[in-house]
C-alpha cells in the first residue's frame, strides 16, 4: 500500500507515519515544508519511500507523476488561530484542500483529512451540523469552508472522502508549534522551568482555570484515522474528541503530578497544588477577547454511527503518558 501524509513533519502527520509504520506499512511519500527545519526531527526513525516539499508535491500528483496512490492523508494547514492574513490562510487551507481533494477524486485516491473544531467557534453544541458551525477566526473559517466543499461533493464522490474534526489534540511531536502547542506542552515546560504552572484566570463566566475543553491524546487521533482507513467505505464528516470536557485545571494537575511521579515525589490534590504555589491564575488576555472558546466538547454520536469503536483516554492517563515521552526527550 501506498499512501502520502501531507504535513507529515507535524504533530498529527508524523504521529501518523509513525502509527502507519507500526502497521507494517513504509511506502509512504512524505510532504511538508521543512522551511522550519527543526521538525525534521518528527520524522526521525519513521520510515518513508520518498520527501516532497509541499510547493513541489500538489502539481506532480495532479499529473499522476506518483502512480496508485491508496491514500491521502492531509494533515498539512497553516494551524495558528492567530493568524489573521485571510488570503494567506483561505489559500493555504482552503485552496490547496480543496485542489487535492479534486485531484484525488481523479486519480482514484482515498482522502483522509484533518479539520478542526475551531469551525464551530462560539457554538454551546458541537455536532457536526450547519446550525452548530460559528467559527470565531479566519482559520476556524478556512477549515468549515472546505468541509462545506466536502458535504456537497460526497453524495457524487466515487472514492472515501473523511474529515475530521479535531478537537484540542496534545501529545508527542508538537515542540516545533510554539505557542500553538498544547496546553501540555506548555505546562510540563513551566513546571520543569519555572516550578509552576500558569493558568487564565476569571473569564466568560467561568471561574479561574475552569474554562473547560475537549482534550485528545493524538495517539487516539491517529487510531481513528487508521480505523478509516481500514474501512474505505465510509465517508463523511466526523468529531475527534474524547465526548469529554474537562477544565484547564485538570491538564494543570495531571501535568504537575506526572512531573513530580518522575521525580518520586508525592501527589498532591488541586487545593494543594494552588495553595503551594504550583498554579499561578493569570489575568485572561485583552487580545483573546471575544475570540476564545471557553468550553468544547466533541457530540460522538456521528462517529460512533460510522462503527468507528476507538477508545479515549482521558486527560490523566494522556498527560501521564505525554510527561513520560517528554522526560525521555
Amino acid at each position: 500500500m501506498k499512501v502520502v501524509i501531507t504535513g507529515a513533519a507535524g504533530m498529527v502527520g508524523g504521529n501518523l507515519v509513525h502509527g502507519l509504520n507500526a502497521l507494517g506499512v513504509d511506502d509512504i511519500i512524505a510532504v511538508d515544508d521543512l522551511t522550519e527545519g527543526m521538525k525534521y526531527r518528527n520524522l526521525l526513525g519513521a520510515r518513508i519511500s520518498d520527501y516532497f516539499d509541499r510547493g513541489e508535491f500538489y502539481e506532480r500528483f495532479e499529473r499522476g507523476q506518483f502512480g496508485r496512490i491508496e491514500a491521502v492523508f492531509h494533515e498539512g494547514a497553516c494551524s495558528d488561530t492567530m493568524e489573521h492574513d485571510g488570503r494567506y490562510m483561505l489559500e493555504n487551507n482552503y485552496r490547496c484542500s480543496k485542489r487535492l481533494l479534486d485531484a484525488c477524486q481523479e486519480r482514484g485516491t482515498r482522502l483522509l483529512y484533518a479539520s478542526s473544531a475551531a469551525a464551530y467557534g462560539d457554538s454551546t453544541v458541537f455536532r457536526e451540523s450547519p446550525e452548530c458551525e460559528r467559527p470565531l477566526n479566519v482559520y476556524g473559517y478556512s477549515k468549515l469552508l472546505f468541509d462545506n466543499v466536502v458535504r456537497r461533493m460526497l453524495p457524487t464522490a466515487r472514492h472515501q472522502v473523511a474529515g475530521f474534526r479535531y478537537f484540542n489534540v496534545y501529545g508527542p511531536r508538537e515542540q516545533h508549534k510554539g505557542r500553538m502547542a498544547s496546553v501540555a506542552f506548555h505546562h510540563f515546560g513551566q513546571i520543569r522551568d519555572g516550578g509552576r504552572v500558569r493558568l487564565f484566570g476569571q473569564y466568560g463566566g467561568y471561574g479561574p482555570g475552569e474554562q473547560t475543553r475537549d482534550f485528545v491524546y493524538v495517539d487516539d487521533v491517529v487510531a481513528v484515522n487508521l480505523w478509516f482507513l481500514r474501512h474505505p467505505e465510509r465517508s463523511g464528516l466526523f468529531n475527534v474528541g474524547t465526548g469529554r470536557a474537562q477544565p484547564f485545571n485538570d491538564v494543570a494537575h495531571s501535568t504537575i503530578n506526572a512531573v513530580r511521579a518522575l521525580h518520586g515525589e508525592p501527589l498532591l490534590s488541586l487545593e494543594q497544588q494552588v495553595k503551594e504555589g504550583l498554579i499561578e491564575y493569570i489575568p485572561f488576555p485583552e487580545a483573546l477577547i471575544g475570540k476564545y472558546q471557553c468550553h468544547t466538547q466533541a457530540d460522538l454520536t456521528g462517529l460512533r454511527r460510522s462503527g468507528c469503536d476507538v477508545p479515549f483516554v482521558d486527560v490523566a492517563t494522556g498527560v501521564r503518558r505525554y510527561a513520560g515521552w517528554l522526560a525521555g526527550r
